[in-house]
């Protein structure tokens, strides 16, 4: 299926600025511009409260951002945002957390985990744990009742969501009550059919995603741990259900659909959905690509399935 209009409409809009590609920029110069995109985001909805607290790890801190909604909360979701683990931060998803904490009745904790190349793998990995953890020590302090615990996140911060559940399997806590993993990044692999395929070389190419991964984990070998590639962990039993969401023209396509099927194969229940004629990013293009809504809806569905079931 073709690109939508409006996302068809906005990359020959950024084509036609003359934007140097993202692996051409340093990291600072990427930050720049992706801190200039964020004043095209429209304010998300008031909450009941808005708390900024931080998290002590070794070397330095974990700025959070809790976003509690109006009303009796249904959940605790903690979020990990996109960005390659090196662009991003929790000003970038403000937008996109209040949303979800309207639609699925769940305090949103944003993590704010340090990014590379100054802080390469594993520390956003050991920064997206101690949030964990952090979070799981005050989930009824943060609720007002106990509730269940979820994890989330986009792109990279999908693939934080995903080793979250792994990690928090093996530890035998926090005890996950689900998973939402939105077009994450699974594997190292960068030469899939998907990555290959040029209709997909669009917000993000295969480029941009070997410099990302070259920024965060320059040593090839260490991007075959699972803590780095989740695909590669091999145990995909005994985790909690996912709500798993992937686009058509995304180089990243492949393989989250390949983790959504290993987690079938493993016995966990999923509810995955291609958005056909989205592009990589569209999720949290709120006000600029209408998919952004449809993407919303369909997380919002499926956290509310899950919520009911509890």
């Amino acid at each position: 299926m073709a690109l939508d209009e409006a996302t068809a409409a906005l990359l020959e809009q950024l084509a036609a600025s003359g934007a140097q590609p993202l692996h051409e920029l340093t990291p600072q110069e990427a930050r720049d511009r992706s801190a200039a995109m964020r004043g095209q985001t429209p304010p998300g909805p008031d909450m009941e409260a808005v708390r900024n607290t931080r998290v002590a790890v070794p070397g330095g801190y974990v700025p959070l951002r809790v976003l509690t909604p109006p009303g009796a909360a249904r959940g605790v979701l903690v979020y990990y945002h996109g960005g390659g683990w090196v662009l991003g931060g929790l000003d970038d998803f403000d937008t996109g957390g209040r949303r979800l904490a309207q639609r699925t009745g769940c305090v949103v904790v944003m993590v704010g985990y340090r990014l590379a190349p100054e802080y390469r793998f594993p520390t956003a990995v050991e920064d997206s744990w101690a949030a964990l953890q952090w979070t799981a020590a005050h989930l009824t302090e943060l609720a007002g009742a106990p509730v269940p615990l979820i994890v989330a996140g986009d792109s990279a911060g999908g693939n934080l969501a995903a080793v979250m559940t792994q990690r928090a399997r093996t530890a035998r806590e926090p005890a996950i009550a689900l998973q939402v993993l939105i077009y994450p990044v699974t594997d190292c692999d960068l030469d899939s059919t998907s990555y290959r395929d040029p209709a997909n070389q669009l917000m993000v190419t295969k480029e941009a995603m070997a410099w990302f991964w070259d920024h965060y984990t320059p040593d090839a070998a260490a991007r075959l741990h699972p803590d780095a590639s989740p695909l590669r962990s091999g145990l995909f039993y005994d985790l909690p259900p996912a709500v798993i969401i992937t686009a058509e023209h995304d180089v990243l396509r492949d393989e989250g659909e390949l983790y959504a099927t290993y987690l079938v194969k493993g016995g966990v229940p999923v509810l995955h959905q291609r958005f056909d004629g989205q592009m990589h990013g569209f999720f949290t293009m709120t006000g600029v690509l209408p998919g952004a809504e449809a993407g919303l809806d369909f997380v919002a569905e499926g956290i509310e399935k899950h919520l009911a079931a509890e």
